[in-house]
């Protein structure tokens, strides 16, 4: 999913009053900042050709785009380049005149929506938004999955078909699983209907369960009569030593089953993590292409400092090995929340934690 970060907006101005509302929205937001030579002023980036040029060669590497211009002008240069709701980078269009923040693209998942409330709000602007969700003041699924860091089997056609039963009136039932109802509070659920217990469902015309877990504590009577769909907050972190000729297929199954024996979903996978003088091992690497998710090194006096916190002695050794591995790297990236027992075997250890932070 495409998150917009703070740090990586571009904005583009092509006119003097575009140029005073960037300088306006600088002193709120670390943003890139491009206009013409005949513009330019310090803190400012020139057009790498033309305007068209520079916005299509952002669009592929800025998380956000602002446009202080016309809003025909963007869609015709970005026009060629939208594929996919899921990757595309939010792109907003302000007015010359600061009155009106236009969400274009990718206004859930790529977080313009958001982005334009904001924006809006810093210079005093009407936030202009059309997603259906939005202008029904309900919730969406792709938003509360961007919001949670949550993964969903066939996300598209999910978000696709709750997203619409929101908007027609329809009963769609939420479900926190216990060790995630914290972060209920911080989510948009307007318009969800909030279930309390899997036990005694309301009447629902589908159902959506915020859950880790790899199966869902639900009657098979309910799972066939009910549409159900399981959003998978990533929280699992992996901590991983393994000798250098581990294979990939190893690794994986190892995980997998690591994963299945605490009654993880595989998709609850945040990130794993290891020793720096890791760093070289291509299998490492590896996994965390296969499974999509950061590959997190740590010092050896990084991982020596938290050794007291664990059973096993002598955690980080002079040579750091792979046996000592797993346990304090897990620590660090799971601030102390390790979950089960650390597997050991042919040479690979892997202990797993809970991380809070999304």
């Amino acid at each position: 999913m495409n998150i917009v970060k703070p740090e990586s907006i571009a904005l583009f101005c092509l006119t003097p009053g575009g140029v005073r509302l960037a300088r306006r929205l600088r002193t709120h937001l670390p943003l890139s900042c491009f206009t013409s030579d005949k513009l330019m002023e310090s803190g400012f980036l020139p057009f790498n050709g033309s305007f068209g040029d520079t916005l299509r060669e952002a669009f592929k590497q800025y998380s956000a785009l602002v446009v202080v211009g016309a809003i025909g002008l963007t869609v015709r240069v970005i026009a060629p380049l939208v594929n996919d709701k899921m990757t595309d980078p939010a792109v907003v269009v302000i007015d010359e005149g600061g009155q009106h923040v236009i969400s274009l693209l990718s206004g859930h998942v790529g977080g313009a929506n958001a982005l334009t409330r904001y924006l809006a709000g810093l210079i005093g602007a009407d936030p202009v938004i059309t997603t259906a969700t939005d202008v029904n003041e309900m919730a969406a699924l792709d938003t509360l999955a961007t919001q949670l860091d949550a993964e969903m089997h066939d996300f598209r056609h999910a978000a696709k078909v709750v997203n619409q039963m929101l908007v027609s009136n329809q009963k769609v039932g939420l479900w926190w699983d216990a060790p995630l109802l914290v972060e209920r509070e911080r989510c948009d659920i307007r318009g969800f209907t909030p279930v309390e217990s899997l036990d005694a469902l309301p009447q629902l015309d589908a159902l959506v369960c915020i859950t880790m877990r790899d199966s869902l504590p639900l009657p098979t009577e309910q799972l066939t009569a009910l549409p159900v769909y399981k959003l998978v907050p990533r929280r699992v972190v992996a901590g991983i030593g393994c000798l250098h000729a581990t294979s990939l297929q190893m690794l994986v199954e190892l995980l997998q089953r690591q994963m299945a024996e605490n009654h993880f979903d595989i998709m609850a996978l945040r990130a794993i993590g290891s020793a720096v003088v890791k760093k070289d091992q291509p299998v490492l690497h590896q996994l965390a292409e296969c499974w999509r998710v950061p590959f997190e090194l740590f010092s050896a006096s990084e991982l020596n400092r938290h050794g007291q916190h664990l059973s096993a002695p002598d955690f980080v050794r002079q040579k750091m090995e792979h046996s000592c591995v797993s346990q304090p790297v897990a620590w660090l990236m799971s601030d102390g929340q390790l979950v089960g027992n650390t597997l050991r075997q042919q040479g690979i250890t892997i202990t797993l934690g809970l991380s809070h932070s999304c």
